[in-house]
C-alpha cells in the first residue's frame, strides 16, 4: 500500500471531535475504499515517537483537528511540503468562544489560545471541515475550500421500551439536560421553568451531568440528580445504557452558539428521548416541530409549557422520539 493512501490524524486530544467527524465515520469510509488510516497522539512525550513516525510517512494525508501542540505545529510548518493533502475539522468557533463572557474563564482562555493558533493551521490545510452551515460561513472569509460535515450518528439508536409502561411516581418521567459547563448560560436561561416543574410535579426526575458545577438554585430542587461530567468513553458508555424520555437543548443566541451543529438531537436521541430545543439554528435544520421534537423560543414559560405538554401526552411524545430516530436511520 503505497503512503498516498494513508491518512494520520494528529490528535491533541480532542477525542469527541475526533472520534464523532473522523475515526468513527469517515474513517471507515476511507478503509472500506483501501486506504490505511491511523492516529497519531502528538502530546507532551509522545510527540518524539509520532514525529518519529511521520518522518517515515513521506506523501502520507494528515488530519487536524482544532489544535496542536506548538512543537507539533512548528515541526508540520517546516515538513509541509513532506506530505499530500491536509484536512483541518473544527466544530466550534474559537474566537467567539474566546470573546463569550458568560463561559468560564478558563475555557474563554483555552479558546483563545487555540484561536491565536488557527490561522496556522488554516495556512496549512487544502481543505476545512465545518460542523455547522454558519460556522463554515464565517471559515470561508479566512480560507478558499471549506465544506460542512454535520455530525454524523456512530452510536446505535436503542429500542424506547423506556416509554412502555408509561411514567410513574414509582417509576418517574427522566428529564436530562447533558450540556457541558460551556452551556450553563443557556441552562440558566431556562432555570425558572425546571424549577416551577420540579416543584408543581412529583413525577419527574432531572438530570443535570453537571456535578460541582450544577448551579445551586437547580441542584437544591426536589429530584435531581447531578452526577460528575464523563470523560469521553465513559459518556459514550453511559449514553448508550442510559434513558431519557425527554432531553433538554436550550441555546441562547450569542455569537459562540450561532457556530455550534446539532448534535444534541443526536445525544438525545441515542439516550431515547424526545427533545425540547431552542428555536433557532441549528435545531431549526433538523427539527420538525411537533413531528421529531418541540422548538421553544427564549422564554422560560414556553419551555414549561413544551416540557409540560409532552409530561401530558405520553404516547405522542414516544412518537416524536420514534420520528427523530426514524429520521437520523434514514438520512444520516
Amino acid at each position: 500500500m503505497s503512503s498516498e493512501s494513508r491518512w494520520l490524524l494528529l490528535s491533541d486530544g480532542a477525542r469527541p471531535t475526533e472520534d464523532i467527524y473522523f475515526l468513527e465515520s469517515t474513517a471507515p469510509l476511507l478503509r472500506s475504499e483501501g486506504h490505511d488510516v491511523g492516529r497519531l497522539d502528538v502530546r507532551g512525550w509522545r510527540w518524539r515517537l509520532a514525529r518519529w513516525v511521520l518522518s517515515r510517512q513521506p506523501g502520507a494525508n494528515l488530519v487536524l483537528c482544532r489544535t496542536l501542540p506548538e512543537r507539533a505545529l512548528r515541526w508540520l510548518e517546516r515538513e509541509r511540503s513532506a506530505f499530500g493533502r491536509i484536512v483541518y475539522m473544527i466544530d466550534d468557533d474559537l474566537g467567539a468562544a474566546a470573546a463569550d463572557d458568560t463561559l468560564p474563564s478558563a475555557y474563554r482562555e483555552r479558546m483563545a489560545r487555540a484561536a491565536a493558533q488557527q490561522p496556522r493551521l488554516l495556512a496549512l490545510a487544502d481543505e476545512v471541515v465545518a460542523c455547522s452551515s454558519l460556522l463554515a460561513e464565517r471559515l470561508r472569509k479566512r480560507h478558499g475550500n471549506v465544506r460542512v460535515t454535520p455530525p454524523p450518528l456512530i452510536t446505535p439508536l436503542p429500542d424506547l421500551g423506556h416509554f412502555a409502561a408509561g411514567p410513574t411516581v414509582a417509576q418517574p418521567w427522566r428529564l436530562g439536560f447533558h450540556g457541558t459547563r460551556a452551556h450553563l448560560a443557556d441552562l440558566d436561561a431556562i432555570a425558572p421553568a425546571l424549577a416551577a416543574l420540579q416543584r408543581e410535579r412529583d413525577d419527574t426526575q432531572l438530570e443535570l451531568m453537571l456535578g460541582q458545577y450544577t448551579p445551586p438554585g437547580l441542584a437544591e430542587l426536589p429530584r435531581v440528580s447531578c452526577p460528575p461530567p464523563l470523560p469521553w468513553p465513559k459518556f459514550r458508555d453511559y449514553q448508550a445504557h442510559h434513558r431519557v424520555h425527554i432531553g433538554l437543548a436550550p441555546l441562547l443566541d450569542s455569537p459562540f452558539n450561532r457556530g455550534k451543529s446539532y448534535i444534541k438531537f443526536l445525544d438525545i436521541a441515542v439516550m431515547g428521548g424526545v427533545g425540547v430545543y431552542s428555536n433557532r439554528a441549528p435545531y431549526t435544520e433538523i427539527v420538525e416541530h411537533g413531528a421529531t421534537g418541540l422548538l421553544a423560543d427564549d422564554d422560560p414559560a414556553e419551555w414549561q409549557r413544551c416540557i409540560s405538554w409532552l409530561l401530558e401526552n405520553p404516547e405522542a411524545a414516544r412518537g416524536m422520539a420514534e420520528a427523530a430516530a426514524a429520521r437520523l436511520r434514514r438520512e444520516l
